[in-house]
């Protein structure tokens, strides 16, 4: 069946099976960043915006983001550059599998929560699996970006 939606700004116009979920169909569609963890929904590699609320793909079908707006971490560069240096530079990137689903996830988080507390940093990413690392230098990658948005927006 034809489907039409934008992905990152763009409409699309494009056929997907009945069965088809959304993370095959954004593949498809050139969206790499949307990655296959889990395969039940677990992981949050494959979170994407729909209408700017964090959806996992690989649990939508692709039919049902018709009409939709939805947005993968291709269409949100300037956003992540700034917060992916931070997390970068904490060494939390290790083999980059889970940055692209963290980073979805964390900037839902910043634009829901500006100024989380750490206890609602770690509920907010509970979903998000990283097989690399303790989560240690993603917890201080987002406290530091934080503490600098924090002083930047004081130094307004």
């Amino acid at each position: 069946m034809q489907i039409v939606l934008w992905i990152n700004e763009k409409k699309v116009n494009a056929e997907a099976a009945p069965d088809m979920l959304l993370i095959d169909f954004l593949r498809a569609q050139g969206c790499s960043s949307v990655k296959r963890g889990c395969e039940s929904a677990n992981c949050g590699l494959c979170t994407v915006f729909v209408d700017e609320k964090p959806v996992l793909s690989c649990a939508m079908l692709a039919v049902r983001a018709a009409g939709h707006r939805v947005v993968t971490l291709e269409g949100l560069q300037e956003e992540a550059e700034g917060f992916g240096a931070y997390i970068a530079d904490q060494g939390a990137e290790q083999c980059g599998f889970c940055n692209p689903g963290f980073m979805m996830n964390a900037i839902a988080m910043f634009r829901e929560n500006p100024d989380p507390t750490e206890e609602e940093i770690k509920e907010y990413l509970a979903g998000n699996l990283c097989r690399c690392s303790g989560y240690e230098g993603q917890m201080r990658g987002i406290l530091s970006y934080l503490a600098y948005k924090k002083e930047k927006g004081a130094a307004k």
